[in-house]
Parts: structure tokens; sequence; C-alpha cells
């Protein structure tokens, strides 16, 4: 059973994402609720399942200190994906098309900030639920089924491998594909199940993820797209 729903969530959120990221959804409003509205819906399923197991009140249960947690995780990720990207994806590099086509998908800057109060519900909203999602319902069912001690590094994986399919929807004009949400995905979901796995709460991780989010597509973006005039 444990294998059947985990195989579900990430054939649902890879279609979301090799969906949600092509061209055609470009900087619309259809990115984020294709993106989106499938995990919120599956994160819904975890909150049925902890309440119903009398684990959610645990997941979320607030304590002194997890903003500064939280804020302290998100400017470490920060740091580390601009040092990657001025790495991996140097101004001049033909490598640089992988940013250009993630943040043309988001939106444009303008557009972002003339919906910033949007945005933010929605970074909290699709934080939150995958946090619930992936360091919640995903590394319970695979503790369940491989034991506790190595779940959160699985659950890291998987939640990498459903977004694999991001790399052929973001591919460039010349073939090559985008590893760049993976990699992403990979890293941070070790991170924040890294939180998970010592704090025992996903609080920390949610805001975590949001100020992460919120900081890379509005506040100090990876790739700064010229406005529209």
């Amino acid at each position: 059973m444990q294998i059947a729903a985990l195989v579900i969530t990430v054939v649902i959120v890879a279609l979301a994402g090799y969906f949600g990221f092509d061209a055609v959804h470009s900087g619309g409003r259809d990115f984020w609720l294709i993106v989106g509205v499938p995990t919120v819906v599956l994160a819904a399923i975890a909150v049925w399942r902890a309440r119903r197991d009398d684990e959610l009140r645990e997941w979320v249960r607030p304590q002194w200190g997890d903003f500064t947690r939280g804020f302290l995780a998100a400017i470490v990720l920060v740091v580390g994906a601009h040092a990657f990207a001025r790495l991996v994806m140097p101004p001049g590099s033909w490598r640089r098309i992988w940013l250009v086509s993630i943040y043309a998908q988001i939106g444009g800057p303008q557009t972002l900030q003339d919906h910033a109060l949007l945005v933010g519900v929605a970074i909290l909203v699709l934080a939150a639920a995958e946090e619930l999602l992936w360091r919640g319902l995903v590394t319970t069912l695979l503790a369940e089924r491989f034991g506790s001690r190595t779940a959160w590094i699985w659950a890291a994986v998987l939640y990498a491998i459903a977004h694999l399919p991001t790399m052929w929807s973001l591919r460039s004009l010349g073939g090559a594909l985008n590893p760049v949400l993976p990699i992403a995905a990979l890293a941070v979901g070790l991170v924040f199940g890294a939180m998970a796995r010592k704090l025992g709460r996903l609080t920390p991780g949610i805001l975590a993820h949001a100020l992460f989010d919120w900081c890379v597509v509005m506040m100090f973006p990876l790739l700064t797209l010229p406005r529209a005039v």
C-alpha cells in the first residue's frame, strides 16, 4: 500500500511539473495552477491521514525559535543557490538559458511585483503543501515501509525524481536538457528533510521553504530579467 501511494504521488507531481513548465504556460496563471493544485490536493490528503493517525498536531506544533531556524536555513539555501548559479551558470555561459527558462515560466518581474501579495500567498501555500506532502506524508510512508532512519533521505530522492520531467519541459532550443529543478529539489529536500528529522516537526521547514522561495523569486532572484517598458 505504501509503495503504491508513493508511486502515485511521484507520478502526479511529475506530470504536473512537466505540463506546468511547458512553454505554452509561460508567465501565466495557468503555470501556478497546474503546478500548485495537484500538490495542494495531495497535501490535503496528507493532512487527513495525519489527523486520523493523531500526528498532525505534532507536525505543525510551533515552538519558540521556529522563525529563527527557518530564517537561517533559508539564508543558507539562498547563498548556496547563488553560489551554484555563479559557478555552473555564470553570465556569458550557454547554460545561463537554464535560468532564463525557469524565470520566464514563473512570470516577468513587473507582473510579479504588480501581484506581489498574490505571489506571496501562493508561495506560502505551496511551501506548506510541499512540506506536508514530502516531509510529512511521503517520509512517513517510507518510514513505515523501510524504517525511519533513512526515510528523510529517500523522500528527498523521490522529491528530485518527481522534478525530472521538467528537464524536458525546460530544455533549451538546442535540445539540451535543463537539470536545475531536479538538482534544486534534491538539495532543498535534503535540507528540509534533515530539519524535520532533527526537530520532529514541519513548521521550521515550512517557514524556511517559503522564505527561500520568496527570496529567489522576488527579493534576490538568481537571474534578473528586463522589465517591460
